[in-house]
């Protein structure tokens, strides 16, 4: 049984255990309650709390999630009630003497992390904000001050906005969690970047990934193993052609549950990863599980909660269900609820798995085929304001008004509004790129427009101070032709390291070349028409001209395609 107490008014939940005791303080703030400007404040409130445990002989860890985040730890009684009482006392004040060292191990930190599906996902299902920061980098810590960061552990990291959980023979005596007073904090509100489902994007080359969000119980617990075990059997141990084929499902806190699915391929047998993966989604909406494979999927689930230590191995999401608002319900009732679920129930949500479905095909494929709309790319409309044209031939216009920022061409526009910016990265050497809360994203290299100094500095007044992130200098200064950079690739181009358009002096030199291999040209069919009706001049002397001006045209040519090539690599990739 799991019993419920409180200490310095923290609510608590124990479950005995034999043997190993562990503990965890879990608060209910994570990435979702960031703003893109600011993503990373709460990793780094974490990773500071933590410094002063040092080197322990006990096992100890943080973990921030998107709306939760944990301190956990094993060990004696004395190692649990030393480690609580020193997180508390760290929250309090922080150690800022190791602001900036903290600082430059999250984004080492980063630099290691893999994106997983989530990660790949919820830009396009979320945009950049609330559960789609997850997608981003932690832009914000670099401009983070003291302060700052004080005041949202003080905001965020307090009593009424913790839940503390021990799991083991007893609970330690004198238990101490000296915590700020303050509120619970509720779930943010999802939010949307689709106008319409289901969906399709383009990004990567070796996976197949879906999501649809459904309601949170145990039909859709149920309907995601199935999806795993029909994808397994079908692209694995049928077709052959996938390693990997796999589903799970997770609660998104508002009574709402995620169900993600993936399955890898090799670049040949892509098209038919994503035709048998569609395939899948379609036969279980169409007849839904067969009641075999469904009884054998429960009882397996069902296993889980006859351990001996079902209650304290799930201590740590019940602690999380308590912060979230959501119903405390004990092992009897999972288990009434997982085998109450029919299979009709199963099959109403397979029914509406692809209805509500976002799917990335990879780079160069399309599932329109399969009745899936294509994510937005662009903007709906472009602001009213001054026009300044694109130095790059068939490069965007950008447009600035008072309103935001547009970059316009023949296929549409790319608009990023102020007051719904989510966050502007500025560079030293002039460099903007802003991103709306609608994921859409911009590049604004000054070199690249012809636009005067005192409209970019409009747009630097315009944007919200709160969304302003300073960016440190960059090696070597990107200058792309198209400007933009939309959706996931806002959050994954780099900002270093792009290919550069020709300069001036490049640029004078070819003008100059190709003057002169006209000119040589033009001088060469003058002295033919000079010696035109004179012995010994034919079609022979004509023929050289003509081979002439065709290898002058290819050099032209050649020039023109490559200046191209370049302005294009210079560019964001788009999504």
């Amino acid at each position: 049984m799991i019993h419920h107490f409180e200490v310095d008014g923290v609510p608590a939940v124990f479950a005995h255990r034999a043997g190993r005791l562990s503990a965890g303080l879990v608060f209910r703030v994570g990435q979702a309650d960031e703003t893109l400007a600011r993503t990373g404040i709460t990793h780094l409130v974490e990773h500071l709390a933590l410094h002063r445990q040092g080197v322990a002989d006990y096992h100890f860890n943080g973990a921030t999630g998107s709306l939760h985040t944990h301190f956990h730890l094993d060990g004696s009684e004395q190692d649990v009630s030393s480690f609580l009482l020193g997180v508390c006392q760290s929250l309090a004040q922080l150690p800022m003497d190791r602001l900036e060292t903290e600082k430059a191990i999250l984004r080492t930190e980063e630099t290691g992390r893999s994106t997983g599906p989530a990660e790949a996902m919820g830009l396009w299902r979320y945009g950049a904000q609330g559960h789609g920061l997850v997608s981003y980098p932690e832009w914000g810590i670099t401009g983070l001050g003291p302060q700052e960061v004080q005041q949202w552990a003080d905001t965020w990291f307090t009593r009424g906005n913790a839940a503390l959980w021990v799991a083991g023979e007893r609970v330690p005596a004198g238990l101490r969690l000296p915590l700020r007073a303050g509120a619970r904090m509720p779930v943010p509100a999802a939010t949307s970047a689709l106008p319409t489902t289901p969906a399709y994007f383009n990004g990567g080359t070796g996976q197949v990934l879906f999501d649809a969000v459904l309601p949170h119980g145990a039909a859709t617990s149920l309907y995601a193993s199935g999806l795993e075990r029909e994808l397994f059997r079908t692209l694995r141990q049928e077709g052959g052609y996938s390693y990997t084929a796999t589903a799970g499902c997770a609660h998104r806190g508002d009574g709402w549950s995620v169900v993600t699915a993936l399955a890898d391929a090799l670049p040949e047998q892509q098209d038919a990863v994503l035709g048998g993966f569609i395939d899948v989604l379609a036969r279980l909406e169409a007849v839904g599980l067969a009641q075999h494979d469904l009884d054998s999927i429960r009882s397996r689930a069902d296993e889980a909660h006859l351990l001996p230590d079902a209650d304290a191995e799930r201590l740590h999401r019940y602690a999380a269900d308590l912060l979230s608002g959501l119903p405390l319900r004990s092992v009897e009732e999972l288990r009434a609820e997982l085998w109450a679920a029919t299979a009709q129930d199963v099959h109403a949500i397979a029914r509406q798995a692809p209805a509500a479905g976002l799917l990335r095909v990879p780079l160069g494929r399309r599932a329109d085929w399969a009745g899936y709309t294509a994510a937005p790319t662009t903007s709906t409309s472009a602001v009213a304001g001054r026009r300044h044209r694109s130095r790059a031939k068939d490069g965007p216009d950008l447009v600035i008004s008072s309103e935001g920022v547009s970059l316009v061409d023949a296929e549409g526009a790319l608009t990023v509004r102020y007051d719904s910016c989510a966050a502007m990265l500025s560079w030293p050497d002039g460099g903007r790129r802003l991103i709306g809360t609608d994921g859409i994203a911009l590049e604004l290299e000054p070199g690249c427009f012809a636009v005067d100094v005192q409209s970019l500095a409009t747009v630097d007044a315009a944007v919200p101070a709160a969304a302003v992130v300073r960016m440190p200098a960059r090696g070597a200064r990107p200058a792309p032709n198209a400007g933009a950079a939309v959706g996931a690739s806002a959050a994954t181009v780099p900002a270093t390291g792009a290919a550069q358009p020709f300069g001036r002096g490049q640029r004078f030199a070819l003008a100059a070349l190709t003057a002169v291999t006209w000119l040589w040209g033009a001088i060469a069919v003058f002295m033919v028409l000079g010696e035109a009706g004179q012995p010994g001049v034919g079609a022979a002397d004509w023929a050289v001209v003509g081979f002439t001006w065709v290898i002058e045209a290819a050099l032209v040519w050649s020039v023109i395609k490559r200046r191209r090539r370049r302005s294009r690599a210079a560019a964001p990739s788009p999504r």
